[in-house]
């Protein structure tokens, strides 16, 4: 007997030809430029790319949450469970959104009331109070009563994120957005929250729309992949096929800049060719068309339709045939030169104790909780070595007393070679005075070496060079610079009186993968060709594996292991290595479970890092 063939189930979200424009300062500009896709019940869709390609718009489109002061124009059809809602009078929109939509933002902070208690802001969605803590313990949180009972800031992040995911679920959506939802968070809370995602994904049959600048944490979740530049569709495709095969030079590019655990540390990493997309060029129809390595007239003579092709992916790119020459190209970049360390000592750190919270007075104990307990950490001369760990475990306030900015309580901190340790930190923008040009907050580093005014000129424009931007920038406001620009002028700043002591702060956790794969280069490039020594603070292992000669792990403010970076990340010995290491995603996209524990409870060390 032949069973009837099954019908697909008709998609929950079906969007076709969408267009959004917005107006800054009196001027409007096209920020998505007809999008066209379908996401099923049960699905997850994956939206990459860069930062500005139009992810987080199609994200607030979909929830009537483009700002109003943007003057937004929407056209092109939006059909939500087989309704149209672009057009659709508000309270109509109101009510469908509110029955058919639920969002998981990037800052959990953000989207919680913090004079409200976890339960009570869960209860206000509907929940009674035993549905509360089911769905409290569903997610995973410890202690569900506890959670409940108490206020968003005395959560750590992962568990605010969770506590959203729980909320959102709860009302059964049938399209779930998460926006960036792990971007700021541990590896192990990365981990946890991709399970808990996919899993009630599954259970729920909810479709996901799940936005990311991150491939690595794509090809862990998702079914399918949809590559968005400057507005459009370059790519759709199934996780696997697209990842292993791509078919846009943008796809390829990204993949290139992207680094694990797998990734060949003795190469440099692949990047894409210029800075990212700020308006749509002059007579081109490509928007990839200025920094493709593969552009023709072609490309700027018309615009690339999205294609459908006999195995199922669309691509909208004339030279799609070239592109998998492009990644092997791009791949090999170049080979690192060998890094000349010295067995003398850039940084000798010995014994450092440190203690944050009220000291003991005479009518109350003491309430300090102990953050660094008795670290013993050298670095040689030109050696690079990084500190991994979660947060709270003491990395930043290690690096800070090593900088000078914070004094042990007890150890010594000793510098060689005559120069004190510059700093680069994880917010460039933050770290630049705005209201001072390029130029003058790199002189400020010249002013005591007596030079003229012309040779300290010279010597800016040196520096910028040196980290590749423009020399004519130095007469820019931080605020005229991209996130990248920034960062680059932080190294600038830094290395314009070569230091023999760098000291880098979490310098690419927020970036675009792009942004993250040329900072990695320069960073290596520098002090190599320098002969400098780095501390490089960061939560990402794969990073550190790239740019360490050793990586030492910090968990809760103990040294725990400390060795060569390859066999540190190859042969973890100690149990929170180890967890460190599974919990990573890989690039391969094994869509099975990563490697996740329980959360833990919350702790005093937890609520300083917060």
């Amino acid at each position: 007997m032949t069973l009837p063939a099954t019908e697909p189930e008709a998609p929950v979200l079906s969007i076709r030809g969408l267009h959004v424009r917005l107006s800054r300062d009196g001027r409007a500009s096209t920020v998505l430029d007809g999008i066209d896709f379908d996401l099923a019940p049960g699905e997850v869709v994956a939206l990459v790319g860069e930062s500005g390609s139009g992810k987080s718009t199609i994200g607030l489109t979909l929830q009537g949450l483009l700002p109003a002061e943007a003057q937004p124009e929407i056209s092109g059809s939006i059909r939500l469970a087989g309704r149209e809602i672009v057009g659709a009078r508000p309270r109509e929109l109101r009510d469908l959104r509110l029955s058919l939509v639920r969002a998981v933002p990037q800052d959990p902070m953000g989207a919680l009331n913090p004079t409200m208690s976890i339960g009570a802001q869960l209860r206000e969605s509907g929940l009674s109070a035993d549905e509360v803590l089911e769905w409290l313990a569903r997610t995973g949180l410890p202690n569900p009563r506890r959670i409940a009972a108490d206020m968003p800031h005395r959560l750590s992040g992962g568990q605010r994120q969770r506590v959203l995911i729980a909320m959102s679920m709860a009302a059964k959506p049938r399209v779930l957005i998460a926006d960036e939802p792990t971007t700021a968070l541990d590896v192990t809370v990365q981990a946890q929250i991709l399970t808990l995602l996919r899993d009630l994904a599954r259970e729920h049959n909810t479709a996901t729309l799940f936005i990311t600048h991150d491939l690595a944490v794509a090809a862990e979740l998702a079914d399918r992949v949809m590559v968005l530049y400057g507005g459009r569709v370059a790519e759709v495709g199934h996780t696997r096929a697209l990842i292993a095969a791509p078919s846009h030079p943008y796809s390829a590019g990204l993949l290139a800049a992207r680094f694990d655990l797998d990734s060949d540390r003795s190469r440099q990493l692949g990047t894409l060719a210029s800075e990212q997309l700020r308006a749509r060029p002059s007579g081109a129809h490509c928007n990839y068309v200025t920094r493709c390595p593969l552009a023709e007239a072609e490309c700027s003579e018309r615009k690339p339709d999205l294609v459908r092709r006999q195995d199922g992916r669309q691509v909208a790119c004339f030279q799609s045939n070239r592109v998998p020459d492009l990644l092997a190209r791009v791949r090999e970049a170049p080979s690192w030169p060998e890094a000349s360390a010295s067995e003398a000592n850039a940084l000798e750190l010995y014994r450092i104790e440190k203690s944050f919270g009220p000291k003991r007075g005479i009518l109350r104990p003491a309430r300090q909780t102990q953050v660094l307990a008795g670290i013993d950490l050298r670095i040689q001369q030109g050696e690079c070595v990084a500190l991994v760990g979660e947060s709270g475990s003491g990395k930043s306030t290690l690096l800070r007393i090593a900088a000078g900015l914070l004094a042990p309580d007890e150890g010594d901190v000793s510098w060689f070679g005559g120069i004190p340790p510059q700093v680069v930190f994880q917010d460039a923008v933050a770290a630049l005075t705005p209201w001072l040009t390029v130029g003058e907050q790199i002189r400020d580093r010249l002013r005591p070496l007596g030079l003229s005014r012309h040779e300290q000129d010279k010597k800016i424009a040196e520096a910028l060079k040196l980290v590749g931007v423009d020399p004519a920038l130095q007469h820019a406001l931080p605020s005229e610079l991209s996130g990248g620009q920034c960062q680059r002028i932080t190294v600038a700043r830094a290395v314009v009186v070569p230091p023999k002591l760098l000291l880098c702060d979490e310098p690419i956790s927020a970036m675009d993968v792009s942004l993250a794969a040329q900072t990695l280069n320069l960073l290596g490039s520098l002090r190599r060709s320098m002969g400098m020594a780095m501390l490089f603070v960061t939560h990402d292992l794969a990073a550190a594996r790239l740019i360490a000669d050793r990586i030492a792990v910090l968990e809760k403010g103990h040294l725990v292991e400390v060795g060569e970076a390859d066999q540190v990340i190859s042969a973890p010995q100690a149990p929170y290595t180890k967890m460190l290491v599974g919990a990573v995603p890989r690039l391969g996209g094994s869509q099975e479970k990563l490697q996740t524990f329980p959360p833990r409870e919350r702790d005093q060390s937890d609520a300083l890092a917060s």
